[in-house]
């Protein structure tokens, strides 16, 4: 796992993997050997962790059933296991800050999480997660630095966010079954709250299409096969794409150095749309949040999958799907949704919403 990242990124190498020191300069994180050209592999992204102070609570509450101090985020996220740890490449949205271990913490406007998230995702088969959000800097620099810090102790990969101008430059590039896989991370803001004095690079934010199109170029020229861009977009509690993403979306993807768009920060669902061959998946929902909040429809999120599939010729082919999701009030917990599951409800209007610009999107295996 190497590269360039144009944002962020505080990534460690992962288990039986060779140490960073061993890479030139510009490339992040350890590449895994691998003799064999890849010739499939499965990417499965999530959409905001977004801990609100009802979702810590349970957490909470969830470590003392098990004896233990502090937050246990696993139960709640148990369900996305059997998904995300059997997919190739899973890639989550970390939206919030994250606090010293003992606090203090904070939820909406100016969230401040606990770092025991980090477990979770961990414990899930995560290997990436992006961190440019409308939030990133809601605690400053020191909230910037403590997430990168506890990702990179957990050898979760990351990017859209950075410590330094030098790791700002650096691009996250992944070994994935012989593939070499980019992922990049961008946001539209940071909701009005300025960067720190002299460290324009501490997030990555405009939507700038010039500067993420450069960084792909970058990222394929460093050897990435696929570049995966995961963009903090579009209209909070809109399920239509604006024209402003389906914009950006096509300047994108005109660009051979830019292989798919993971959406987050609408905290619903938004389609699925094809463009040059390539997927868009506009917006993924929440992961995780309150579950009593808003409307029903920012409890409903999906797990988007895509299958990439190398022919004969050498080129790159992709098959998308999704797999539904529900976060449920009470004992709080994140429900993995299919065809003959309950929830039926949710499970007709999530997939009408990702089929909405006429793409005739299958449901997924929630096995796999």
């Amino acid at each position: 796992m190497g590269v360039l990242l144009v944002g962020t990124l505080g990534l460690s190498a992962l288990p039986g993997c060779s140490d960073d020191n061993d890479h030139p300069a510009g490339q992040r994180g350890a590449t895994e050997s691998g003799g064999r050209q890849a010739t499939r592999f499965t990417v499965a992204g999530t959409g905001d962790f977004l801990l609100h102070e009802v979702v810590t609570k349970q957490a909470a509450s969830d470590a003392r059933a098990k004896g233990k101090d502090g937050f246990d985020f696993s139960p709640m996220l148990a369900q996305l296991k059997p998904i995300i740890s059997e997919t190739d490449l899973g890639i989550c949205h970390v939206e919030t800050p994250l606090a010293p271990p003992s606090g203090p913490f904070q939820g909406y406007p100016t969230f401040s999480s606990p770092p025991q998230i980090v477990n979770a995702i961990r414990g899930l088969g995560y290997r990436t997660c992006s961190t440019a959000s409308n939030h990133s800097i809601d605690q400053g620099e020191p909230g910037v630095r403590r997430t990168i810090d506890d990702l990179d102790k957990a050898k979760i990969r990351n990017t859209g966010t950075a410590r330094s101008a030098k790791e700002a430059e650096e691009i996250n590039i992944l070994n994935v079954k012989g593939a070499k896989v980019a992922q990049l991370s961008y946001t539209f803001g940071t909701n009005g709250i300025p960067k720190p004095a002299g460290k324009p690079w501490i997030v990555n934010d405009g939507l700038n299409p010039q500067k993420i199109l450069a960084d792909a170029a970058r990222a394929k020229q460093a050897g990435a096969e696929i570049v995966i861009l995961s963009l903090h977009w579009g209209e909070e509690y809109q399920h239509e794409a604006t024209p402003e993403q389906r914009g950006l979306a096509r300047t994108l993807m005109r660009s051979p150095n830019v292989d798919l768009i993971l959406g987050c920060h609408a905290h619903v669902v938004q389609p699925y749309e094809q463009i040059n061959g390539k997927w868009v998946v506009y917006g993924m929902g929440n992961a995780v949040a309150n579950p009593t909040a808003n409307t029903q429809a920012t409890h409903e999120g999906i797990v988007a999958r895509v299958t990439f599939t190398r022919n004969s010729q050498g080129q790159w082919k992709t098959q998308p799907s999704f797999v539904p999701t529900l976060v449920t009030p009470g004992t709080i917990r994140l429900r993995t949704l299919s065809s003959d599951s309950g929830n039926q409800a949710t499970v007709a209007r999530t997939s009408q919403i990702v089929r909405s610009l006429g793409y005739n999107i299958p449901l997924a295996s929630t096995q796999n």
